[in-house]
């Protein structure tokens, strides 16, 4: 089943692609922006986005420590920071991890200027305001930026801002979830790991990925770990997870909330994709189809009933929230560690894109993603010709009979032949005897 949608809608990748997805009727999604070029120094450690109509912005922390500020619309670099200046991320083990986007009220301030959160893999968290100049020159920050730590030790592996943008949730290999006050800078909220089991082995702390379930509300979210657990903490309750169950058997990599504030979507790094009630921890269903690799990112779209995900199988696809059913998939030629959706995405310019007519190349790839080859029918003639048990049976009697027939003319045959050639032997031989 698929769905048929009212308006164009754009997504974000990183290396940058930009990637438009249409209704049914207008063809299957395809790449129409590239933004940069794929080299390993400059790989994506994080994204984040500002979805608005007015002024849209995009950030993106490469590992080279450097953090780039685009505009979605065409590409063009707004404002470039490095970190080097203020932290000690130089290490490779020290990359940038957590990235979000500030999103301001003000228009007027929007267009001049941005607030970024980065977050490193050693905890290393910073806030700073930065200029929006030209991309040849390196913005400078308007104030100095607030700098703190998040941690005491281990390793930083996810990052999350709520939707009101007052609180920030930490956690990771060794780290605990913690949630922190980003107005004053302190930490309000600390888990507590779960008891040991009835053998008395204890999990070690690992978490991998974590979400909010509502945008206003940050006292529930639901943290992904590495022993394939998902957990829904409630910090008003207790420290410890108030629910949690196993899925699969493998770490979990990606988790999304869905608009309706109960139900979550779940990706492994097997390829297996669920959506979940987390009220009561059961199964919704799985989405049907297989990825053939880990899944590193789901989103969904706020608006239209579709999520997108992307993983290392260099695929990008696009799923009914509803049936769960897989609406297109375009295969990117490179892992795929980040999908952003543009809500806003306008249509204009849509009709300056090339036709089918004009790219046969691109027709060719779309019609291999989405269609299947058909099978074949039999025709009716062979239908009629094809026969029953006993009818094959009487033919191979038939035929038995017939070797027979020819192997016994065959034998009268030369039997014949062996006579005739002895007669002309003693004609011969009569011929050949003198008369005395």
């Amino acid at each position: 089943m698929s769905l048929s949608f009212s308006r164009p809608y754009g997504f974000l990748l990183v290396l940058l692609l930009v990637v438009e997805a249409r209704d049914k009727q207008r063809g299957a999604p395809q790449v129409v922006e590239r933004w940069g070029d794929p080299e390993s120094s400059k790989c994506v450690m994080a994204v984040s986005m500002i979805d608005r109509e007015s002024h849209p912005l995009l950030a993106v922390a490469r590992k080279n420590n450097q953090i780039e500020v685009l505009s979605p619309v065409n590409g063009d670099i707004q404002a470039t920071i490095t970190d080097a200046n203020d932290l000690d991320v130089q290490s490779e083990v020290n990359n940038i991890v957590g990235l979000h986007l500030f999103a301001k009220q003000n228009s007027e301030l929007a267009s001049r200027d941005c607030t970024l959160l980065t977050c490193t893999t050693k905890g290393n968290a910073s806030i700073r305001s930065i200029e929006l100049v030209d991309s040849s020159t390196v913005s400078s920050c308007i104030d100095s930026p607030k700098i703190w730590n998040v941690c005491s030790g281990g390793n930083i592996l996810c990052c999350k801002v709520d939707g009101n943008e007052k609180f920030a949730l930490f956690g990771g290999k060794g780290v605990e979830m913690n949630i922190w006050d980003l107005n004053n800078f302190t930490k309000i909220w600390n888990s507590k790991p779960p008891p040991k089991d009835n053998l008395g082995i204890f999990t070690p702390t690992w978490f991998t990925s974590a979400t909010f379930l509502m945008k206003d509300d940050h006292r529930k979210f639901v943290a992904g770990t590495n022993s394939h657990q998902v957990r829904l903490y409630d910090m008003s309750a207790q420290r410890r997870p108030v629910l949690s169950f196993d899925f699969r058997e493998t770490p979990i990599k990606a988790l999304a909330e869905d608009i309706d504030g109960y139900s979550i979507y779940v990706g492994n790094g097997s390829g297996d994709m669920a959506s979940v009630d987390i009220r009561t921890g059961k199964m919704l269903g799985c989405f049907s189809g297989k990825c053939s690799g880990s899944i590193r990112s789901i989103v969904r779209h706020p608006e239209l009933p579709v999520i997108a995900s992307c993983g290392l199988d260099s695929y990008l696809r696009l799923w009914d929230t509803k049936t769960r059913q897989l609406l297109s998939a375009v295969f990117l030629k490179q892992h795929i560690m980040h999908v952003l959706f543009d809500s806003n995405f306008d249509v204009k310019g849509v009709d300056s894109l090339p036709c089918k007519e004009q790219t046969p190349t691109e027709i060719l790839v779309s019609e291999e993603v989405e269609e299947s080859p058909l099978k074949r029918k039999k025709s009716s003639r062979n239908k009629e010709h094809i026969p029953d048990g006993g009818e094959r049976k009487k033919r191979s009697k038939q035929s038995k009979e017939r070797k027979k027939s020819e192997g016994n003319d065959g034998g009268e045959k030369i039997a014949s032949r062996d006579e005739g050639s002895r007669s002309a032997s003693k004609k011969r031989n009569k011929r050949s005897i003198p008369v005395l």
